[in-house]
């Protein structure tokens, strides 16, 4: 059986990792991966967004199943997105291939 995975990247302001995985669980998202990470921008970038970029940032990588993916990608812009503390942003990214994840059977088994 061949999965249909997407994986998203949600880039926050440092400390807003977990405000992510709580929006992505309420859609499905089992868990992610956060990366310590430090963004960069111009004063044009910060004037255009009307932001103050925080150099300190989290990048949470949550791989999901394909038909989740928008559900996902609307509560992170709704919890996170630009016009929040967290100034996030999210996108995603298809999946080719993917190995050690099992996909639950109706049973749930």
């Amino acid at each position: 059986m061949k999965f249909k995975h997407e994986v998203i990247f949600c880039i926050v302001n440092a400390g807003f990792s977990e405000a992510v995985m709580e929006a992505a669980r309420e859609f499905g998202a089992r868990g992610g991966t956060v990366i310590h990470a430090r963004g960069t921008a111009n004063s044009e970038a910060e004037k255009l967004f009307q932001i103050t970029v925080q150099p300190e940032k989290e990048i949470v990588m949550i791989l999901v199943p394909s038909e989740i993916k928008n559900d996902i990608l609307h509560a992170l812009y709704g919890a996170v997105g630009l016009k929040t503390p967290g100034q996030g942003i999210a996108f995603s990214m298809p999946v080719d291939a993917v190995v050690g994840i099992a996909e639950e059977n109706k049973t749930g088994k």
